[in-house]
């Protein structure tokens, strides 16, 4: 209960501006830590949200930041590319 209170309570603060990318729909962030009941499993083997326009901002602005994204970032089609390997390479 302690991580959900916790994403809840920073979600209040901006999300990060490196962050990258688009929902795709594969649901792990709606897995943490327990599954939410609003939580929809569609036929093509993703995840929908009954709620998706009305949704809270701990669950619209997931991964906020790097660190929520190291939990989920296997499937999620969000990223946070390194600055420290872009800007060597410029």
């Amino acid at each position: 209960m302690i991580p959900k209170l916790k994403r809840t309570i920073t979600s209040l603060l901006p999300v990060e501006k490196s962050r990258t990318g688009e929902c795709n729909g594969c649901g792990d962030c709606c897995k943490l830590p327990f599954r939410c009941g609003f939580l929809k499993d569609k036929e093509d083997g993703t995840y929908a949200c009954a709620i998706y326009s009305i949704r809270p901002p701990n669950c619209r602005k997931f991964p906020r930041s790097r660190a929520q994204w190291e939990t989920v970032k296997e499937n999620c089609g969000y990223s946070f590319p390194d600055i420290r390997i872009q800007v060597e390479n410029s």
